[in-house]
């Protein structure tokens, strides 16, 4: 049984490999998603993607706002811009509002082609290429040994790990997907900056379907329209 999950593994990474670039999505015009906390709708989080000669842009906006008894508790609010020329990442930049405190954070390749320049609110200094931006809908991300916050910049270094195939549904909408777990590599990091997400995406298109994970009550990003 272990030597087949391996095979299946390997089999699932080599396809993501395979097809692991942005060129696919360009026949997306905008990917929608809704946020649920304890299985309340309460925000959005959508990507519109833009293609321009050898050039991709990929623009988000997501807003939440958590209510209690009719008083706002929590409120958020976040544009991005990644930049991909020839399927390879250039630049992002993110401002994010968490109730009355900003957030930033500018990623440039660095001219050498081999570091990424990072200035954010959290993190400022260079890393690796091979790191990627923390947005879920890139399915490379599962290739990555650390992803960068899309919030502030911070590095964290990830374990991925297949869980297996599963037909979940979304809006009474069956889809094969290919389940994973993210977590955090560095175990000496505080319980509450630790990364443990579940990510879906589809087994054909590897679009991103949901994303799952506790923190102060139970959130899940559902895929609502792909257009």
């Amino acid at each position: 049984m272990k030597k087949l999950i391996l095979s299946i593994a390997f089999s699932i990474l080599f396809t993501f490999n395979a097809l692991s670039h942005v060129e696919h999505y360009t026949k997306y015009n905008s990917l929608e998603y809704e946020l649920f906390r304890n299985n309340d709708l309460i925000g959005f989080h959508n990507y519109y993607f833009e293609k321009k000669d050898n050039t991709t842009i990929v623009k988000s906006e997501v807003q939440f706002e958590i209510v209690k008894f009719g008083i706002s508790l929590y409120k958020y609010k976040a544009v991005s811009e990644e930049i991909y020329e020839n399927d390879k990442f250039k630049k992002f930049k993110s401002n994010t509002k968490q109730n009355k405190k900003d957030k930033f954070v500018n990623i440039n390749l660095n001219e050498n082609g081999i570091d990424l320049d990072v200035n954010g609110s959290s993190f400022k200094g260079k890393t690796s290429k091979d790191f990627i931006v923390g947005t879920w809908w890139n399915h490379e991300i599962i290739k990555a040994k650390a992803q960068i916050s899309a919030i502030s910049g911070r590095v964290i270094k990830q374990k991925v790990s297949f869980i297996g195939k599963e037909q979940i549904y979304i809006n009474d909408k069956a889809y094969n997907a290919l389940h994973f777990n993210f977590s955090s590599s560095d175990k000496d990091l505080p319980k509450e900056k630790r990364l443990n997400t579940d990510i879906w995406y589809d087994e054909k298109s590897f679009i991103w379907l949901k994303a799952s994970f506790d923190k102060q009550g139970h959130w899940e990003y559902r895929l609502k329209t792909s257009k």
